[in-house]
């Protein structure tokens, strides 16, 4: 899958979820992630059926 291209808003959304996951990350290896990474899919899915509408 090709990574689409983000619009200025998803960039900081991700970047401020991908902050999260390190101070996460920096609690312990223990710690559950899924749910930050769920959010992050969501984004870039989003991004690729825009760039699709985009596309057609």
């Amino acid at each position: 899958m090709a990574d689409p291209k983000l619009t200025a808003a998803e960039k900081v959304r991700i970047a401020g979820l991908v902050a999260r996951m390190c101070k996460r990350d920096m609690a312990g290896p223990n710690v559950h992630q899924g749910d930050l990474q769920r959010r992050v899919d969501r984004i870039l899915d989003g991004a690729r059926e825009r760039d699709a509408k985009a596309s057609k």
